[in-house]
């Protein structure tokens, strides 16, 4: 698949890691519909990127929400090829804290949004996919998924987000033999400690405390990175059913 001709869906695309692919398929010559809750911020990035690009303000956790999303963007693209699911939330909580076991609520909150979000984007970017006219490789579209090395090594405090995390992954391979008839690639990238607007508003000081933990590069990893990889994933079409870790060889400790 070639990114110059992409037609990109990307969820959590008004910032941070989908905002760096939106950015990246762009600049190769391809559209892209960014999907956000945040309206104010996605009208104006997509603004930025000019005429190939859309916002559309999209919950993912909604699937009617999701459904006139990706109706809008099949309309403004004249198809999609491309599926990149960033949106998340990050929502720390001890099981039994000082104030007690955490609601169920806070719980279901996290899987709704980072998994159940996830499967959404997908079964609905796929089904637009599936018409597409496949190439010479016979493909027709690519899905890609933001996992975490929390779903691997997820921290006290990190029971929701791992589990989110781990269900995307665990999803990933069924989802991608289901869709191989289809000619639809699925794979997953699974990030470190990245520069994400959650980390930018911490003190630079706890910043370089986190980037030094990380072996090689000891630092945080820049979403321009994560792009990289999404390209990467885009144009190989061996690719598929995979998990990348890019972490710099960090293992997470238990806190």
């Amino acid at each position: 698949m070639d990114l110059a001709t992409a037609k990109a869906v990307i969820s959590g695309g008004a910032s941070g890691l989908g905002l760096a692919t939106a950015e990246r398929v762009i600049a190769a010559g391809g559209q892209a519909v960014l999907l956000d809750v945040n309206e104010e911020q996605g009208l104006a990035k997509a603004t930025e990127l000019g005429e190939r690009a859309l916002f559309v303000r999209t919950d993912v956790s909604n699937e009617e929400s999701v459904k006139a999303a990706i109706k809008a963007a099949k309309e403004f693209m004249g198809g999609i090829t491309l599926a990149v699911n960033c949106a998340g939330i990050a929502p720390a909580g001890r099981t039994l804290g000082r104030d007690g076991p955490w609601p169920a609520e806070n719980f279901n909150r996290v899987i709704q949004i980072n998994l159940v979000g996830t499967y959404i984007v997908t079964k609905e970017a796929a089904a637009v996919m599936q018409l597409n006219e496949p190439n010479d490789e016979g493909e027709r579209g690519v899905v890609i998924s933001t996992a975490s090395v929390a779903a691997f090594e997820g921290q006290i405090g990190q029971a929701a987000y791992s589990a989110s995390k781990g269900g995307v992954v665990g999803m990933m391979l069924p989802l991608a033999r289901e869709f191989a008839q289809f000619g639809i690639r699925v794979n997953t990238i699974a990030p470190g400690i990245f520069m994400t607007p959650m980390l930018a508003g911490m003190p630079e000081d706890v910043r370089e405390s986190l980037g030094r933990q990380i072996p090689f590069p000891p630092r945080l990893g820049r979403p321009e990175e994560y792009a990289d990889t999404a390209a990467f994933i885009y144009g190989n079409p061996v690719v598929n059913g995979e998990t990348i870790r890019i972490d710099g060889a960090i293992r997470m400790q238990p806190k």
